[in-house]
């Protein structure tokens, strides 16, 4: 199939070639985000292939569609940049790529949290500067401390484990609870979790339901100097209110690999240029903030696995074959 990959880096190239070797498909690589405006570059290919930035609302899919596109393939697994009623009724096939490295995201998560505990990063800063007083860098134990993980697929039951390896004890929330996590999680109600764990990471995805999870009302039920960890999507989170709750110091700790507004931002050199988000830059200046740039996913391993997936996607599609990859609507609603 002749397929146009936006969103391309030099990463993405390499590992999609790689992959594409016994799949023979066509892939044309185009550097831009896709959006609505982008979308005539895809003039003439049946198949896209995007990541998570890129914009796939009812107007951008119509134009793939008149132009010949009839396959939607996400090199991530989140499917909340598409309109999934429209491409429904445009006859489009979404497939994307359910599970890569989940242990890539959660040692990710579990590294964000020792780095804020810990200091790492304003000890690395002073080091450098010959500063070695230690002032400033005081940390706590993990060992038997709470953390409620909110969201227990395969990402957050890694976290799980890896932080029940500190001994730490472990609550749990998710729509649908798993009764084989309960061995190692304690299903509990949000608020339950809210009032007691001292660190907090999202593992949900960003649906309707839970699009600023984290707002003014639920950070009110948290602890005082509660740890915040977002690896999923930056939409859980009301960055307004996480900010005031930083200032209060009702937040004690918030990293983040994602932001709500991130599409400007990550997976770019903007370091020559004035950041315009006022909120990010904000964020930026707590000395309790860590934000990396959805680097969580960046893995060899995980590179590999979402190359491989995504080609044999494509060409399970083309043969007319049901990858169990899909996105669907029906899917959604079971």
């Amino acid at each position: 199939m002749k397929v146009a990959v936006f969103s391309t880096k030099p990463y993405d190239k390499t590992f999609l070639e790689a992959a594409n070797k016994p799949h023979g498909h066509e892939l044309v690589f185009f550097e831009p985000r896709l959006t609505h405006e982008t979308s005539i570059l895809a003039d003439g290919f049946s198949a896209v292939c995007v990541f998570v930035n890129d914009q796939l609302d009812a107007k951008t899919l119509a134009a793939l569609a008149r132009q010949g596109a009839r396959l939607i393939a996400l090199r991530c697994a989140g499917f909340n940049n598409v309109d999934l009623a429209t491409a429904h009724e445009l006859g489009m096939t979404v497939v994307r790529v359910p599970a890569y490295s989940p242990y890539a995201v959660a040692e990710h998560t579990v590294g964000l949290i020792l780095a804020l505990n810990r200091k790492i990063h304003r000890a690395y800063a002073r080091v450098h500067e010959g500063n070695f007083a230690l002032d400033g860098l005081l940390g706590f134990d993990l060992h038997g401390l709470t953390v409620g993980i909110i969201g227990t697929g395969k990402i957050g039951m890694i976290t799980a484990r890896i932080m029940q390896g500190f001994d730490c004890n472990i609550l749990a929330y998710d729509l649908y609870p798993n009764p084989a996590n309960e061995s190692l999680v304690t299903y509990v109600a949000l608020p339950d979790l809210f009032a007691a764990a001292d660190i907090i990471s999202l593992h949900c995805p960003l649906t309707p339901e839970t699009h600023h999870l984290i707002n003014d009302q639920t950070l009110s039920q948290m602890k005082p100097g509660v740890m915040l960890i977002n690896t999923s999507r930056g939409a859980l989170i009301d960055t307004p209110a996480v900010i005031e709750a930083l200032k209060s110091g009702h937040v004690g700790y918030l990293g983040l690999d994602v932001y709500e507004e991130e599409a400007d931002l990550f997976f770019e050199d903007l370091s020559n240029r004035v950041i315009q988000d006022d909120l990010f830059a904000r964020l930026l200046l707590f000395p309790n903030v860590i934000i990396t740039g959805h680097q969580a996913f960046f893995t060899r391993n995980a590179l590999e696995r979402i190359a491989e997936v995504t080609l044999t996607n494509i060409t399970q599609f083309q043969h007319n074959e049901i990858t169990g990859n899909e996105v669907t609507l029906e899917r959604l609603q079971k």
